[in-house]
């Protein structure tokens, strides 16, 4: 008889235990081998034993692991200037996680209206649905009541109004608003799109007011829609924006992104993090970027993510029953369903097939930016395979109850 684990009891595991993996495959101890479309949530953006990631943090785990920020890190110095290149910004901060970039964001915030002789001016107003981390600052940047109870008195300074609402919006902007954070696509919300037009809007709101816009890009960054960030789609760049998941490829990073002019406000003293940006980090972040930022690479992505929504399309029309709707971008889909979504999540893993459920009814289709069109082929097979499992479970459950 196993004895009861010792570790906290506030995940609700599966009982697949992983022992490999190779691509867009894991491997169990028991030698079953499942279709990863969860990718550890966004997070496996090259799949799994990438050869240039795992050579990568080899070397650089031969050589030095953590010297702190007390010294310059030249892999930092690296990735820093690589990211900067690649987007809005002109400077980064290296952090471990996303809800710590989300922090540094809220901090980069509040502190640069401070500086600028405004210190009542520190809300930050987010977007219903919306989820920025599990800290008691991002849990109350989300919102979401679930997140909230039992932690104490919601964290001051967050305003939520209904995503798209220009109304609700227009009404808590005011004096003490010293940011606007969204994320392009809700990840955890279940894969809603803000809409390009309201994303101009908020840019526009911001400079018309003297507001930073944050841009939460932890799930939709490096290459999860076929652009290196989702906000390029649209054309807006923000002041600040949090990344993570994707850029470590597997290792835990992430960073916050800024212009010059907001990143000036954290001086020596202000902000800081132990291991945030060590060597192997920014060993693994630089090799991802390799391959991300390698020509035509995006390209593929946004091709395969196209063809990825088209068959999906397919099986909404084939099981009608089970599918109500295709979501997202690029890799970054969503099926939202009309039988319970943990149903499908349960079925498509006895297929061989692992998703991830999010909000609103909504599977998560997040599979490696590396996989092959003959992959998204048998990601297809095996989800229609799990649809037809549960079609025959409710005629069935029908058919016993009639």
């Amino acid at each position: 008889m196993t004895s009861a684990s010792s570790l906290f009891g506030n995940y609700a595991r599966s009982n697949l235990q992983f022992d490999h993996g190779n691509g867009v495959w894991l491997v169990t101890r028991d030698g079953r081998r499942f279709l990863d479309c969860g990718s550890g949530i966004a997070v496996n953006s090259l799949g799994h034993s990438h050869p240039h990631l795992v050579e990568a943090l080899k070397a650089q785990a031969e050589k030095l692991w953590h010297v702190s920020n007390l010294h310059t890190v030249p892999g930092q110095e690296k990735l820093g200037e690589r990211l900067a290149k690649a987007t809005f910004a002109d400077k980064v901060l290296m952090v471990n996680s996303g809800a710590e970039a989300m922090e540094a964001c809220i901090k980069a915030a509040r502190r640069y209206h401070y500086n600028n002789g405004n210190p009542d001016r520190f809300h930050v107003v987010t977007f219903e649905g919306a989820f920025h981390g599990r800290t008691i600052a991002t849990i109350a940047a989300g919102g979401q009541a679930k997140y909230l109870e039992g932690f104490g008195p919601k964290a001051p300074g967050f305003d939520q109004v209904p995503a798209g609402d220009l109304e609700a919006l227009a009404a808590v902007i005011g004096p003490q608003t010293a940011a606007i954070a969204i994320e392009p696509i809700q990840g955890e919300g279940g894969i809603r799109e803000q809409g390009a037009d309201f994303l101009r809007h908020l840019r526009k709101l911001c400079d018309d007011n003297g507001i930073l816009l944050i841009f939460d890009e932890i799930q939709t960054g490096v290459g999860r829609t076929g652009k290196f960030f989702a906000h390029e789609w649209s054309g807006v760049n923000p002041d600040l924006m949090a990344i993570a998941k994707g850029i470590g490829g597997g290792f835990p990073m992430g960073a916050c992104l800024a212009t010059e002019e907001v990143a000036a406000c954290l001086t020596p003293g202000t902000h800081g993090t132990t291991f945030g940006g060590n060597p192997l980090a920014m060993a693994v972040g630089n090799a991802v970027l390799d391959v991300v930022l390698e020509e035509g690479f995006l390209d593929s992505v946004e091709k395969k993510g196209l063809l990825l929504k088209q068959k999906l399309a397919g099986l909404v029309d084939s099981h009608p029953a089970i599918f109500a709707e295709v979501r997202g971008k690029g890799l970054l889909l969503g099926l939202k369903c009309a039988a319970p979504v943990g149903d499908l999540v349960s079925a498509a893993r006895e297929a061989g097939l692992l998703i991830v459920p999010a909000g609103d009814n909504v599977a998560r289709i997040l599979p490696p930016l590396t996989i092959t069109e003959e992959e998204l082929d048998e990601v297809v097979n095996r989800l229609d395979a799990a649809a037809s499992t549960l079609e025959e479970k409710t005629i069935s459950v029908g058919g016993a109850a009639g």
